[in-house]
């Protein structure tokens, strides 16, 4: 068994020491934010903070981290208003998704480390795997991200999470005239 504490509340986790953080979390958690992508570490699709550094969860047995913390992305922001979130958003990064949890996780343990990194030590720390090509968008947005928390400028809210049931769907007219008799 392996305590430690996630996203604030300290867990108990009843599964093989051996076990990666990623399948606890995912599996036993139900924290699925964070992503499953090569289960070699290469990707960063399963990057999550732990005490203050982004780590790859594919690669880290629960036994090895009692008594940390580990934050994943849902743990970041309830309110997805945390300055890197909104930065992504204001910043146009994501396009498939998949890959942006990890990203987002990298991007804010560097800031709470650096909050005004150069856009080679971006690159640098940052070396998450992304199939659609937003790099430059993430540097732009961890720039972002940075400057609101420093306090040189305010970033837009975001939208709030969730669809309008309103919005959801809507008649259209029939494209095919009604057949005639």
């Amino acid at each position: 068994m392996s305590r430690f504490t996630v996203n604030n509340e300290p867990i108990e986790y009843k599964l093989d020491n051996e076990t990666p953080l990623l399948w606890a979390l995912r599996d036993a958690s139900n924290l699925t934010g964070t992503k499953y992508g090569c289960g070699t570490g290469q990707c960063g699709a399963c990057t999550v903070d732990i005490d203050g550094r982004a780590v790859r969860s594919c690669r880290v047995p629960i036994g090895s981290i009692e008594g940390a913390y580990v934050t994943t992305i849902e743990g970041l922001s309830r309110e997805r208003n945390h300055p890197v979130q909104l930065a992504f958003i204001t910043e146009s990064v994501s396009q498939c998704g998949f890959c942006i949890p990890g990203m987002i996780m990298a991007a804010a343990a560097l800031l709470k480390r650096n909050a005004d990194p150069s856009e080679d030590l971006i690159r640098e720390q940052i070396t998450n795997l992304c199939r659609c090509g937003v790099y430059p968008r993430v540097v732009e947005a961890v720039q972002r991200a940075g400057r609101a928390m420093r306090g040189e400028k305010v970033i837009p809210a975001g939208p709030r999470p969730g669809i309008d049931p309103a919005d959801s769907a809507r008649l259209v007219p029939a494209l095919v005239p009604p057949p005639t008799r």
